[in-house]
């Protein structure tokens, strides 16, 4: 390992403490308490505010060929990520009070936790793929936790999703791999050999591939409502807003910005994903369902942010797309556990509380003093002002539209067990955090604030989302017209086709049997031989 300056250690200290957590929460599960599971995430947040200061954050592993570095962008979303995941773990103990598998949830979330951390540093091909993989596979045990019919399907579509996603990183990395000329595995080695590599557009397409099926892009968005809807609500928090930015990190670092390429593909599957999360979302009545509908909505408008900046070639768009996911990680973590509170007690379903969910919510959709607000201006410019830009606008007024729905759902809720157990005051922090960081990390990367406060900017932030929530108005009175889509939609229909594949499999069964038979299996064999003396 090459020296370390001191705010580097904090860089090291990130995946070390969750690891000793872990190793302490496998060893002795009985003495296991709230303390630790906050403070694991911890020193991720102290080295994403030493990043954002400017302080240098980098570790390499010479011997492994390993390396953690810090940019902006990765610790805008680190920031947020471990800030989220720190406030969800204050609810894990009540949650999991009485439950005989806690120490395999425990377990399964801290490996999570160091995978979502670990991505936004991770700085070479092999390790990205690591923490990567971490983000993905161990969260298959926060879904299936409750070990339902509803839990055990979810989890099992989440897994085919998660693997296949690796499927395609994994040859992605190889062909980026392949193209560096000097053996180099570092991220900033390979993509700077990209274009003179004779796999470049195969490699890029393929990570793109994968990191589009983790953010859920339409049509590989079925896995999202399913795993949200049954996962525990504080693993749904953390999976919805940290642990799915994995896919956008990946995009900052592996799309070639300083090249311009064919981007558009990318805005075309975004600008699909966040209509048609809100279109679907419409149509359900489980909150979770609903937010789930909006994070494929929401990563929409990411990849269409960063498709833009692909098309022009503009780097500077990784900066505004991290500031815009950070918000969501916060806002969408918040919504989460909102769910939780409003079924605790009829006082969380309060007009006070509704306001500030409705707050909170509306947000996503730019509402003004909001750190959404502020998300949705840092994109404006990179969307431009043609039909991508006009697209977005319309895009805010559904994302407002889908959240005065959500919160409608939320005063429909009645009780449910374990879930009950989400503390208000914890669900205010959450929401605070979502309304007031984005200003903090606006002020702290020397953003113009005062201007934001404008009449005419804020104008422009307030008319889409009260046309949305006018529009719901309407929408209300012909609920019963919408049709009923089941969560994951799209999902049932592939499931169906796989098992009807069940009869295709028997009849190459039943064919491979005859062909085995001496006497077909020779006439084959004569038939093949006669073919290729008169080929000869």
């Amino acid at each position: 390992m090459t020296a370390l300056n001191p705010a580097s250690l904090w860089l090291l200290a990130m995946l070390v403490v969750p690891l000793a957590v872990l190793a302490f929460a496998v060893a002795r599960p009985g003495r296991f308490g709230t303390a630790l599971l906050v403070a694991a995430p911890l020193p991720g947040l102290v080295a994403a505010l030493l990043a954002l200061g400017g302080e240098p954050m980098a570790v390499t592993f010479p011997v492994l060929r390993l390396s953690l570095a810090l940019d902006r962008p990765g610790a805008i979303l680190l920031g947020a990520a471990a800030l989220l995941w720190s406030l969800a773990a204050i609810v894990l103990p009540s949650f999991l009070e009485g439950d005989r598998h806690a120490r395999r949830f425990v377990v399964c979330w801290l490996l999570t936790l160091i995978g979502s951390l670990g991505v936004f540093a991770a700085a070479d091909l092999v390790g990205f793929y690591l923490v990567y993989a971490l983000v993905s596979v161990p969260a298959y045990g926060l879904v299936a936790h409750d070990e339902t019919a509803a839990s055990d399907r979810a989890g099992g579509v989440y897994l085919a999703f998660a693997l296949l996603g690796e499927a395609l990183l994994l040859m992605g990395f190889v062909l980026l791999a392949a193209g560096e000329p000097a053996g180099s595995l570092r991220i900033a080695d390979v993509m700077a050999a990209l274009p003179r590599s004779p796999w470049a557009g195969t490699a890029v397409a393929l990570t793109a591939a994968g990191f589009a099926l983790k953010m859920a892009l339409v049509p590989a968005h079925g896995w999202m409502p399913l795993t949200y809807t049954a996962a525990p609500i504080p693993a749904a928090a953390v999976l919805s807003g940290a642990a799915v930015k994995a896919g956008v990190i990946g995009l900052i670092r592996f799309l070639p910005f300083d090249l311009a390429g064919s981007g558009e593909i990318l805005v075309v599957f975004g600008l699909c994903s966040a209509f048609y999360g809100v279109a679907v979302g419409l149509t359900q009545f489980n909150p979770k369902t609903v937010l789930a509908y909006s994070s494929i909505s929401q990563m929409g408008v990411l990849a269409t942010v960063l498709g833009m900046g692909l098309a022009a070639g503009d780097a500077g768009v990784r900066l505004d797309a991290a500031f815009y996911g950070a918000h969501h990680v916060l806002a969408k973590g918040a919504l989460f556990l909102a769910v939780g509170v409003a079924l605790s007690s009829t006082a969380g379903r309060s007009t006070s509380f509704l306001l500030l969910v409705a707050i909170v919510g509306l947000g996503l959709g730019g509402l003004p003093f909001t750190g959404g607000a502020l998300a949705k201006l840092a994109v404006k410019d990179g969307l431009g002002k043609g039909l991508v830009g006009t697209l977005a606008v319309a895009s805010s007024v559904g994302t407002s539209l889908l959240m005065t729905h959500f919160v409608w759902t939320l005063t429909k809720l009645t009780g449910a067990g374990a879930e009950r157990r989400v503390p208000r005051r914890l669900w205010v922090a959450t929401a605070a955090a979502a309304i007031v960081f984005p200003w903090l990390l606006a002020v702290i990367l020397g953003g113009a604030v005062a201007s934001l406060l404008e009449p005419a900017i804020l104008f422009a932030s307030a008319w889409p989302v009260a046309l949305g929530v006018v529009l719901w108005l309407g929408l209300v009175r012909v609920r019963g017209l919408l049709p009923a889509v089941p969560p994951g939609d799209i999902v049932g229909a592939m499931e169906r086709a796989f098992r009807a594949s069940y009869g295709i499999a028997d009849g190459f069964a039943w064919l491979d049997d005859k062909l085995r038979q001496w006497l077909v299996a020779g006439v084959a064999l004569l038939a093949v031989t006669v073919a290729l003396l008169v080929a000869l």
